[in-house]
């Protein structure tokens, strides 16, 4: 090998070493989106554990779950696989959200016959 084949190595690995290294930071510091939500304080206030069965409403009234922008037709779908395993729904309605929205939601879960399914407020 000559001299120049040797360099010619060694800057591609160089290079390559870089990119990884460059996607390993990055990736280490991108967070799930964090969707701003405030929610309605109540009197009354349960306390309840919260599963990944959790539907969000934004003060936009635009539907979340898991995580994911969804519409209201989907989420029928997906709440018939939590129907299926028998999950809790939780809904965190922002307290700007349409009572509507809420409602829409709520009779959804009550028409696929989920049993348990709960508003979330703070007692703050």
């Amino acid at each position: 090998m000559r001299v120049n084949d040797v360099f010619q190595w060694v800057s591609f690995f160089n290079v390559l070493l870089q990119v990884v290294f460059f996607y390993f930071i990055t990736s280490a510091f991108t967070l799930s989106p964090q969707i701003d939500v405030q929610i309605p304080k109540a009197v009354t206030s349960d306390a309840l554990v919260e599963e990944d069965s959790v539907i969000l409403i934004t003060s936009e009234n635009l539907i979340y779950w898991r995580n994911a922008v969804i519409s209201l037709k989907d989420l029928k779908q997906q709440l018939h696989q939590a129907a299926f395993d028998r999950l809790s729904i939780l809904i965190k309605a922002d307290r700007r959200a349409s009572l509507g929205r809420i409602v829409d939601i709520w009779n959804l879960c009550k028409s696929l016959e989920i049993e348990r399914v709960n508003i979330v407020t703070t007692s703050e």
